[in-house]
């Protein structure tokens, strides 16, 4: 029998190493992974969720954006899966049935006014169709007692939600718990609190729920960023700001672009001379957004650092 060569406390190392890292690459996106690590909640199916306790209401989850476990289970750490995104997972049969109904219609085109879709008759006040707000809490609760009401009414926020309308009625919407959880503790944390939006389609992600809920019940102040509108006419930026500030007045409304055009000031739409704006320090929208923050704290704050 041939003798064994040595080996060295650094080829083990390295072998332990490999095996490692071929852990890791054969990490799949169908392993069960924790919704909560922190609140040592058990773990769930990657494909299918069942958000409620109550066996009345049951609602099938997918989440999307796994992402490799590094540390081992059971350790406690930063959960890279912790706020990945949760839709209601689509049956088969209603997939199947879209594409058939693609398949067989013949698209034509309808007039520009029938696109168009009032804000009222999509975000109405007291609808259901609302974002979930953080039930009442006090320093006084354990962290397993807030946690347990947290939950609960969030499973009665979805359960109010499909019992008013069918899954087909319905958008995409977050059904993880940790990012609302993140939402709130933010809004409770911030004294100012900016919502960023696309100018290319602004009310597509603005609440007019979140603007009712922050300043009239959190009495903070909101301030609406119109980004990318490098990629928008100057008279469309115009008439988005003028929407915004008339349709809710306790707003701030600034522009952000970080490649600005030479005619991209809204404020110098109207004039005929325009000063051509070079290199990237000319970003505009910090100095407004400055000076807004200002303008509220009313010199309260310094804030030239």
């Amino acid at each position: 029998m041939p003798r064994k060569r040595p080996f060295s406390a650094k080829q083990k190392k390295k072998q332990l190493q490999d095996k490692r890292e071929r852990k890791r690459q054969g990490f799949q996106d169908g392993v069960r992974s924790s919704s909560n690590s922190r609140s040592g909640s058990h773990d769930r199916h990657e494909e299918h969720t069942d958000t409620s306790d109550s066996e009345s209401f049951s609602l099938q989850v997918r989440k999307l954006n796994q992402q490799p476990q590094i540390r081992k289970p059971g350790e406690r750490g930063y959960d890279p899966n912790r706020y990945r995104l949760h839709f209601e997972r689509e049956s088969r049969e209603e997939v199947e049935r879209r594409k058939k109904i693609a398949r067989e219609k013949i698209l034509e085109p309808v007039p520009e006014i029938e696109t168009e879709v009032d804000i009222e008759d999509v975000y109405k006040t007291g609808s259901v169709l609302d974002f979930p707000k953080r039930p009442p809490w006090n320093y006084q609760m354990s962290k397993d007692q807030l946690l347990a009401r947290e939950e609960k009414c969030f499973r009665e926020y979805l359960e109010n939600i499909y019992s008013t309308f069918q899954p087909n009625q319905l958008s995409y919407f977050e059904h993880n718990l940790e990012t609302w959880k993140q939402l709130w503790r933010v809004l409770e944390m911030s004294d100012i609190v900016l919502l960023i939006t696309d100018i290319r389609h602004p009310v597509i992600n603005f609440s007019p729920a979140l603007y009712e809920f922050v300043t009239k019940q959190m009495k903070r102040n909101l301030i609406l960023v119109l980004n990318k509108i490098d990629l928008a006419p100057p008279a469309l930026v115009v008439a988005w700001k003028y929407y915004f500030k008339s349709r809710f007045p306790e707003i701030h409304v600034i522009c952000f672009t970080s490649y600005p055009q030479q005619d991209q000031d809204p404020s110098a739409v109207f004039k005929k001379r325009r000063k051509r704006r070079k290199g990237w320090s000319t970003a505009m929208g910090p100095n407004q957004l400055l000076s807004s923050c200002e303008t509220i704290t009313a010199g309260k704050v310094d804030l030239s650092s």
